[in-house]
């Protein structure tokens, strides 16, 4: 979507997507050398890029941390299902992709409310019997669980990886503790909770400011940062596993990390696994 007569192909293609405002999902994409984007969107992601040069590092550690965590859930946890909350737009190193290297068999369902986000992602996914798309807000729970595409797929009965990558500092409610025990109480002990979270690590009060006010003007109005304590309290019921809330570059990384560069990120991590 990157050259004009293609954004108007899907447009057509999705003709009840906003296509007049940025969208987060769509910036993110784009940052992460996508191609599910519009001008709108790569306009405001080279924005935030001025504002705050490290926003850049927030995708890519972000992304990196995704790819640990659910190899962790899979190989460590054991668990193969997984439903992917503000799941955003398919690219390189999608949930599925990472769990099927170590269970063939892993089920993922991917939720998210972006009209392009899902059509792009059900255009990449095909005929894939092991993977669903749902366009649902997840803040609709109910919805999101009696979906065809997440009661059609996911066996509630066994353990389920709820998984919230930069998903709960953007809806609207503040309060992102009592949206996740709504998930959490869908699930069985053993179950798994991953999170990361916008921080304020290296970004000056001005550069969240101004994060806040470009924020403003996209689909997804709200930028909850939060602290690590503040993180942890949303795995209430979960316990979590080492090394706890940190710093996503500093989750389990596969080559040291720098100080430096885990700040950078900006955005925190951490994985629960559901108690008894």
């Amino acid at each position: 979507m990157n050259d004009e007569a293609g954004e108007v192909e899907w447009a057509a293609e999705v003709s009840h997507a906003d296509l007049t405002r940025p969208n987060i999902a769509r910036m993110y994409d784009y940052l992460l050398g996508g191609s599910a984007h519009f001008e709108v969107d790569r306009a405001a992601a080279d924005q935030a890029l001025e504002l705050v040069p490290t926003e850049r590092d927030y995708s890519r550690i972000n992304r990196s941390f995704l790819g640990r965590a659910v190899r962790y859930l899979v190989t460590e946890a054991g668990i193969d299902q997984g439903l992917d909350l503000g799941s955003g737009v398919p690219t390189v190193g999608n949930v599925h992709e990472i769990a099927r290297v170590h269970s063939p068999q892993a089920k993922v369902a991917y939720v998210d409310w972006e009209a392009i986000a899902c059509h792009h992602a059900r255009h990449l996914l095909g005929e894939d019997p092991l993977v669903s798309v749902t366009e649902l807000d997840v803040c609709d729970v109910d919805e999101v669980l009696h979906s065809p595409g997440v009661a059609g797929l996911l066996d509630f009965s066994q353990p389920v990886a709820v998984l919230a990558f930069g998903i709960l500092d953007l809806v609207p409610s503040a309060d992102g503790a009592a949206l996740v025990e709504r998930y959490r109480d869908a699930c069985v002990p053993g179950s798994a909770l991953a999170v990361s979270n916008n921080a304020q690590l290296s970004r000056t009060d001005a550069e969240v400011a101004a994060l806040r006010s470009l924020l403003a003007g996209t689909s997804t109005p709200h930028l909850h940062v939060r602290t690590a304590a503040e993180v942890a309290e949303l795995f209430a019921g979960y316990a979590l596993v080492d090394p706890g809330v940190v710093p996503a570059a500093h989750w389990r990384p596969d080559t040291p990390v720098s100080e430096d560069e885990a700040a950078r990120g900006n955005v925190l991590g951490g994985v629960g696994v559901l108690r008894d």
